[in-house]
Formats: structure tokens, sequence, C-alpha cells
């Protein structure tokens, strides 16, 4: 009797641990909004974690609303439209100078993927860094991180952010005719854009960060760009649904590491390759090295960031701003445990 009692106890026992186990992993929010900055290569991460249905295989419904730029991802953040944004990590430290907790939590793009050029139309005119003085400059959009990029440029030229024109233009085939249309002088952006104006040989190429060698030339280290970030609040509120989106992104990041070109072709959508497949996957050879292989971000690259940001950002600088603040690593930490090497 008592064996039979204690054989009892121990399987209700167990399936109490198991249900323990599955409340505690079960997302707290199953349908997820979030922003991104775009749906152009750098955020490849998310394009393929939709695509692959791992958000699904995480129990999470994700909807991606794309913007032109990741100042207005941002907003949609702030603005409480969105749950998560795809954006920038630089934004974590801009808001945190505004007293506003953000945090990253899984990066999607170590280097910063950015090509800056000049326009082949007033290639006369330069000649050295300092002859940007008084150009139109295309970014993405206003107090984006492309924004923010060149304007770290501008002080290595021992120029002002007002020296220059700032016009947004986004990141797809409007980006294109701003340049061949003659109405920006200068342009920094991602690929497929920057790839489609060397093909039409309308630019000259004056720095780039697609890949390492180019991101240590311009910020003297690693500077990682992008991610997926939240308020540090929904996140305490949201914990397993986080660690669910992070499952994601970092199973669809070491997909990647050995996917082929038709692979990844075959993954994103037809409407994502601005009408030329051939354009895109060009441009996924050319940046695929920016694309994070796990996720994580380092204190290194975090300060770096910030560093820049402080050099021409008075609030930055002003605020005591410390970068251990505004990221996490331990939900990327948990989904290597459960997905590396199992790809």
């Amino acid at each position: 009797m008592r064996k039979a009692f204690t054989a009892i106890s121990s399987a209700l026992l167990l399936v109490l641990l198991a249900q323990s186990a599955n409340a505690q992993s079960t997302p707290e929010k199953r349908k997820v909004n979030i922003a991104t900055a775009s749906l152009g290569l750098p955020y490849l991460p998310l394009i393929i974690a939709q695509q692959r249905k791992y958000f699904a295989d995480e129990g999470i419904e994700v909807e991606i609303a794309a913007f032109a730029g990741g100042s207005k991802a941002l907003q949609s953040l702030m603005g409480g439209s969105s749950d998560v944004a795809s954006g920038a990590y630089s934004n974590t430290l801009t808001m945190a100078a505004k007293n506003q907790h953000l945090k990253n939590f899984v990066v999607q793009v170590r280097y910063p993927a950015l090509t800056i050029a000049v326009s082949k139309k007033v290639g006369d005119r330069y000649k050295t860094l300092a002859d940007l003085k008084g150009m139109k400059v295309g970014v993405s959009a206003p107090g984006s991180s492309t924004h923010m990029v060149f304007n770290h440029l501008l002080t290595k030229a021992g120029l002002k952010s007002d020296d220059v024109s700032i016009i947004g233009v986004g990141t797809a085939a409007g980006a294109v005719a701003a340049v061949e249309q003659g109405e920006i002088d200068a342009i920094i952006n991602s690929d497929p854009v920057m790839t489609k104006l060397e093909t039409d040989k309308a630019i000259i190429i004056i720095a780039e960060t697609r890949t390492r060698k180019g991101t240590e030339d311009l910020f003297g280290g690693p500077y990682p760009e992008a991610g997926l970030y939240a308020t540090a609040d929904f996140i305490a509120k949201n914990p397993n649904t986080i660690q669910a989106l992070t499952n994601a992104i970092v199973r669809a990041e070491l997909w990647m590491q050995t996917a082929s070109i038709d692979d990844i072709a075959a993954n994103v959508p037809a409407e994502y390759m601005l009408g030329d497949k051939a354009l895109y996957l060009e441009s996924y050879k050319r940046m695929h090295e920016a694309h994070a292989p796990d996720g994580l971000i380092t204190r290194e690259g975090a300060q770096i960031v910030l560093d820049v940001l402080a050099a021409f950002l008075p609030e930055v600088k002003a605020a005591n701003i410390k970068v251990e603040d505004t990221y996490d690593n331990r939900f990327v930490e948990a989904a290597l445990k459960k997905y590396q090497g199992k790809m």
C-alpha cells in the first residue's frame, strides 16, 4: 500500500513539475508587434525567423510593421503601437539620455552594414572628407542611425553636423532615385540600395561598414549596429515572450551561418528584393559579414557606440549612462544553449 502511494505521489509530483516548467516558459504575450527600421538586408535575421516559422515554433505570432528609418520605428515603440523595435542599438543610448530605459536583447547586425558615398554628379568637387561641406546628404531618416554614423564621419573630417543639409530618403527605391535624379549629393544607406547605386556606377564610395575592417577603420573597434530592443519594463513583465523572440532570431542567425545563396533566396519574399533578385543576392554577398553570428553584444562595442554618440550629442555626453544598463545578453545565452550545434 505504501509503495503504491509513493509511486502515485512521485507520478503526481512529476506532472506538477512538468506543468510548472511549462507555465514558466509559456510566452506571456502570444501576439507581438515589432516595428522595424526596414525590411532591408540588415534585418534579414528577422525576415528569416518569420519566413521559416521560428516565431511560431516558439509559441508566438509576430506582426512586423516596416518604417522608413529607425527613428520612426522608435517612435512606434515609445508611442505604444509596438511591443518591440527592430533597429539601432544606439537608440537605447539616446533614450537613456532622456531617462527612458530601453534594452537591446539580441543583436542582428554586428557591424553597421552601411556604405557612405558621393554622387558621381559631384565627383569633381570631392577630393577629401572636408569636401562634404555644403552637400545635401541622404540618410534613411533624420535622427536615425544612418544620420548618427554620418555625423561621426563629419567629425573625423573636422566638420560639424550643420555643415551639411540632411534629407530623409528611406531605404528603398526612393533612395536610389534621389541620387540618380540629383536630389542629393551624398548618401549613407544599406544594401541593396548601395549595391544598386554601385552597379549603376552612380556613386563614389568614401567609407563602408559592411566588414570588420571597414568598421574598425571608421570607429576604431566593433560597433554593434542593430537588433531587437524593448522597454526595460516590457522585458521585466514579459521575460518568456522576450526569450521566445530571442530564440527565433538566434536560431535564424545560426541557420544563416551555413545557408547557401539559394537557401537565402528561397526564404526572402520577392517584394523585399526591390524587384531584382540578382541584385539582392549580390548585395547579400557584399554585406553578409555584418550579420551577427550569435546575437551577442560586447561591452567594448557598446562603449564605442556610446563614445561616438557622446562626441556630437551634448545630451548623451552630459548623461551618466552605463552601457550595461542598455543591453541584456541573458536571453541570447539561453538561446545558444538551446540551439547552438543543433542546427
